[in-house]
């Protein structure tokens, strides 16, 4: 089974839609959270995510926009909530509330968390990675934690999740690619595709190889350049703060 990986959309349907024309011939997507925020176009995303029923996860922008509440955000990613709660409906809004914050996808081979397994708002970067963190999201997952919202491809049900059958732990929120093996499985970040910080301005996005029978599982980390000009003059359009533009160009 190939899975297209995605995080961190951030409302940039430009990178979203290079990512998806990028993507190779995969069974399936799943999405690591944060559909929305900081980019002019959260309606066309959520669309976008909705109508190909991906598996998404709550982001901390998501539930901002969702709740109404943006505590603790700078004023730039403030103006990202504030721009989205104007423009998405309320259908748009519920689907947001009801993300969960963390599930399985792939038959309970794959967990699926914004920032970490415990709690989703914590950055948790490459180097951080451990096959605890495996271990810890079957246990979250396992005590009635998941936060389930019941529609795509979830897996975490009340009987628990067994580590023994988690494969793979997908995370994003700090907008920088990376994975690593363990002996439990691989941790991976798809990084940004709508606001990279690792120092490379291309969209990014990963696919994740389950092997059929026993085998280790393999990820492809993979970027794609989009039209930046296109955002920063939307961006400028809407009356968003120009930062959010200018950080695009250098990936951070």
């Amino acid at each position: 089974m190939r899975l297209g990986v995605i995080s961190d959309v951030h409302g940039n349907r430009v990178a979203l839609a290079a990512v998806l024309d990028d993507m190779p011939a995969v069974d399936g997507l799943v999405c690591a959270g944060d559909v929305v925020g900081y980019n002019p176009w959260p309606v066309e995303c959520v669309a976008a995510l909705r109508d190909r029923d991906v598996p998404t996860v709550m982001g901390n922008h998501d539930r901002a926009v969702a709740t109404g509440t943006s505590f603790r955000f700078n004023a730039m990613a403030a103006a990202g909530v504030e721009h989205a709660r104007e423009e998405l409906d309320d259908d748009a809004l519920a689907w947001l509330a009801d993300l969960p914050d963390r599930r399985t996808v792939a038959g309970g081979r794959v967990a699926v968390a914004h920032g970490h397994p415990v709690d989703p708002d914590r950055y948790t970067y490459p180097r951080e990675f451990s096959g605890e963190l495996i271990d810890r999201a079957a246990d979250r997952l396992g005590d009635g934690g998941d936060g389930n919202s019941g529609d795509g491809d979830d897996d975490a049900v009340a009987g628990g999740v067994d580590a023994a059958d988690l494969e793979a732990l997908v995370l994003g929120h700090t907008h920088v690619q990376g994975h690593r093996t363990f002996d439990e499985g691989v941790v991976l970040n798809p990084g940004s595709v709508g606001q990279p910080r690792d120092g490379d301005p291309r969209a990014g996005y990963a696919v994740l190889d389950l092997p059929d029978g026993d085998g280790t599982p393999t990820v492809e980390e993979r970027r794609v350049a989009y039209d930046i000009d296109a955002v920063a003059d939307a961006v400028a359009d809407a009356g968003l703060p120009e930062r959010i533009a200018s950080r695009l160009y250098d990936g951070e």
